[in-house]
């Protein structure tokens, strides 16, 4: 599955914010955009979208940023894929009902559904438990 650079670092920022989410602080674009090599202009179009899906929020001034307004529990990959990229969804181009055709159809559904139960079944939080787990601890020398 390939994924566009829309997608990926809508994911990235939603991580980002899930990780600080218990600390109550906004984070800061900068600081998201820079730790993931987002670009700014296009960070910000990306949290405007979440934003508006109501699970974003942004705080003006010195002390402020984004940072999400539910619980990254209740946010899943298939809410955010949703937000980010519309409904998707897949159709045949084919134009006769054949078996071949009606069975490589049934094939195309089933993986389909299999992958949006796959995206229902992930939370953000998730995404962030396993983020953690792979930073570990940093050595300096």
């Amino acid at each position: 599955m390939k994924l566009s650079a829309k997608i990926e670092y809508a994911f990235i920022s939603m991580i980002e914010l899930a990780q600080a989410h218990e600390s109550g602080k906004p984070l800061r674009l900068r600081e998201i955009g820079q730790a993931n090599g987002i670009p700014a202009k296009f960070l910000v179009q990306l949290l405007i979208q979440l934003k508006n899906a109501g699970f974003v929020d942004s705080t003006r001034g010195a002390g402020g940023g984004y940072q999400l307004v539910r619980d990254p529990r209740e946010i899943t990959m298939a809410d955010v894929l949703k937000v980010i990229d519309g409904q998707g969804g897949s159709s045949s181009s084919a134009t006769i009902e054949s078996p071949t055709v009606r069975a490589l159809i049934d094939t195309w559904q089933d993986l389909a559904r299999r992958h949006q139960e796959m995206l229902e079944s992930v939370s953000i939080a998730d995404l962030a438990e396993r983020a953690g787990r792979l930073s570990g601890p940093m050595f300096y020398i």
